[in-house]
């Protein structure tokens, strides 16, 4: 799992090293992970603003961004110890900070669609950051929370599509959209036509990809985690049946022993 990590750029603090560092992995875990989901209003804030106030506030959250993935990884790189390895096995956190340094940059003119393309791709890496920051998740206790967050997330994009797309008259509708995007099915009688709400509909066909995921993940590991504890019960009740055997041998060793002793005893009293 380490390994696995490691590759995709998330590792963490590398084995073995301060555990300061480890501390502090756990106090910014959450942190960073709301700060992540910022990504989100501040591309669309930027892309519906065209140089209002609006673009304003999505430059804002983008300097939030950057300030904060750029903190965190320095903080972090300064508590460990095995800093090559951190910063090897912790690449995606720098791309996100270039992501969020170049998105601020803007390029107009003909650089345009190469610029939209770039943010997309920026979004979609503190995405794949938030996803892979909700590994706890796929526990058999998570399934209430990550159906708790698939309805806010639910909620979230109805408002969105509501925004976005001009075709949608009503929340009600925003909803249907996005829940029909989000589950893949696409029954067509609401579409995205806008550029905005396509992008939005491509990331809510990623994370209901994932909440899908997500959920199926841990109602299998619901299953897996009953059929291990039967297994560790009939295990515990083998092993304590075969401790009471133990125990029944030795006392049976024991008054046969004495047994012995007793008629040796005699023998040479004899």
């Amino acid at each position: 799992m380490r390994n696995y990590r490691n590759f995709i750029g998330m590792g963490g603090v590398p084995p073995h090293d301060n555990p300061h560092a480890y501390v502090w992995e756990r106090r910014l875990h959450w942190v960073m992970v709301g700060i992540a989901l910022l990504a989100l209003p501040a591309f669309y804030l930027e892309l519906a603003g065209k140089g209002g106030l609006l673009k304003h506030i999505g430059e804002a959250l983008d300097i939030i961004i950057l300030a904060a993935f750029a903190g965190e990884f320095l903080w972090m790189l300064w508590l460990t110890r095995q800093k090559g390895a951190y910063v090897l096995h912790n690449w995606l956190s720098l791309l996100i900070v270039f992501g969020a340094g170049a998105s601020l940059v803007g390029v107009e003119g003909e650089w345009l669609p190469l610029a939209r393309l770039l943010r997309v791709a920026y979004v979609s890496l503190v995405l794949a950051r938030v996803l892979g920051s909700l590994r706890n998740l796929f526990s058999p206790s998570a399934i209430p929370y990550i159906l708790g967050w698939g309805a806010v997330t639910l909620a979230l994009a109805g408002a969105g599509f509501y925004w976005l797309e001009p075709t949608v008259d009503s929340y009600a509708e925003g909803l249907w959209l996005a829940f029909t995007t989000g589950a893949t099915v696409g029954y067509g009688d609401i579409v995205p036509t806008t550029e905005a709400s396509r992008i939005f509909a491509v990331l809510m066909v990623v994370v209901g990809y994932a909440m899908l995921s997500m959920v199926t993940a841990s109602i299998a590991a619901f299953f897996v985690g009953e059929d291990e504890k039967l297994l560790r019960r009939e295990m515990h009740q083998d092993i304590k049946e075969l401790r009471q055997e133990v125990a029944h041998l030795r006392a049976q060793l024991q008054e046969r022993g004495a047994i012995g002793a007793t008629e040796t005893a005699s023998k040479d009293k004899a």
